[in-house]
């Protein structure tokens, strides 16, 4: 995020004298990214942010992975991962279940109503997309409400607890990176261009502190470490709660984006995927397919062109509509198709067909692509259809 923001009460000149009505000096937390030379923001709390009292071992959620090996397309069919569950006894952060990963980015999946815990990922920035469900993002910046649809992207090591009113389908795209939109979109000073398919109106933050108070507050947080994928867990102490922060300003903070102000970019031919594309980290990209109007030369060929990702494996996680090119494969609402690197693939055939002359399509997916190969976690491999490889060819091997 560069796009400067100022919430709470904050003095008029920065690293100076601050004090609370009794007559203590605030706090200040500078929060920044790539050691002072990127966004930052400036908090300042009423305790020490650093007072730590305890710190424990947090043992993680299942976060091994297996290669994809032999190499074959898969379905993963993530509502059977929490079918039968008891959802007021999961959270969005420790219900989690590892679904891909790589050394750039892991996706998980949760269902869940419980409140968790405050929770701070040292590793990276998330962008968890809210499938259905309501609630609320508490963060030391203060509260973003997310509804369905809603990209929640989370600075790394933004200390934040997930508040469900009800029961909340969350996908989280954790990466070991930041999050941002793609540079193609921006000027050179931060600005959203007019060619990008959303504007700084679209984006939501924060409103206003919680300043919250409290004593020996603990915090889950994921770091570096000797663990799977390099990732550990660590439970924190703190002598005073992190979210006692009267007032920030700066350029990093937390914001939802909801996929229905994506303003998708159609053309007379079909148009690749990087038109879809709403955000980018490190070695990979999010895109989102959207309801849209489809191509509208007189011979055009709705569906995407069968194609090869040379450089990259293709995650695709069908939301919602009737996505036209996998018509006749098994995928449904909650499924995930993974296309990976050196694997020619496109449409069901019958599905090239029966898109001739289709006006608009009726379909919302969340991609992911990188370009270093994803593995399996444990909910990829639980939730894999077995079968889906051999779609194309109409049979069972």
């Amino acid at each position: 995020m560069t796009y400067y923001c100022s919430v709470g009460t904050i003095p008029p000149k920065r690293h100076t004298q601050f004090r609370t009505a009794e007559g203590a000096l605030h706090h200040e937390e500078l929060m920044g990214e790539e050691g002072f030379s990127s966004d930052s923001s400036l908090l300042y709390h009423l305790g020490v942010p650093s007072a730590l009292v305890a710190s424990e071992v947090w043992e993680l959620p299942d976060q091994t992975t297996t290669a994809n090996h032999p190499l074959k397309p898969r379905h993963l069919r993530l509502p059977e991962l929490f079918a039968g569950s008891d959802h007021s006894t999961i959270d969005l952060v420790t219900g989690r279940r590892l679904v891909l990963g790589n050394g750039d980015v892991r996706i998980a999946y949760a269902v869940g109503s419980a409140p968790s815990a405050l929770y701070r990922n040292a590793i990276g920035d998330e962008c968890v997309f809210i499938e259905s469900g309501f609630g609320t993002v508490e963060t030391v910046f203060g509260s973003l409400t997310f509804r369905p649809g809603d990209y929640v992207v989370i600075p790394r090591a933004t200390t934040h607890r997930w508040v469900p009113d009800g029961v909340v389908l969350a996908y989280a795209i954790e990466s070991n990176s930041h999050v941002a939109p793609p540079k193609r979109y921006l000027s050179r000073y931060g600005q959203l261009l007019e060619h990008a398919p959303y504007c700084e109106r679209d984006l939501h933050g924060p409103t206003a502190p919680l300043v919250q108070q409290g004593r020996d507050v603990e915090v889950l947080v994921k770091h570096r470490g000797s663990g799977p994928g390099g990732i550990v867990g660590s439970t924190l102490t703190y002598d005073t709660h992190p979210f006692d922060v009267v007032g920030w300003d700066g350029c990093l903070y937390p914001y939802t984006f909801n996929v229905a102000d994506f303003e998708p970019i159609t053309g007379r031919i079909h148009q690749p995927p990087p038109v879809h594309q709403v955000f980018e980290g490190q070695n990979f990209v999010i895109c989102n397919f959207v309801p849209r109007k489809v191509d509208y030369h007189p011979l055009a060929v709705p569906v995407p062109y069968f194609h090869s990702n040379v450089d990259s494996d293709e995650v695709m996680f069908y939301v919602d509509g009737d996505y036209e090119a996998r018509k006749g494969s098994g995928i449904a609402i909650g499924s995930i198709s993974l296309h990976p690197g050196g694997y020619a693939h496109g449409p069901q055939p019958s599905a090239i067909e029966a898109s001739l002359g289709v006006e608009a399509f009726d379909e919302l997916a969340v991609m992911v692509d990188t370009f270093r190969p994803l593995e399996l976690g444990e909910g990829g491999l639980a939730a894999d259809d077995g079968v889906y490889a051999w779609s194309w060819a109409g049979r069972q091997l």
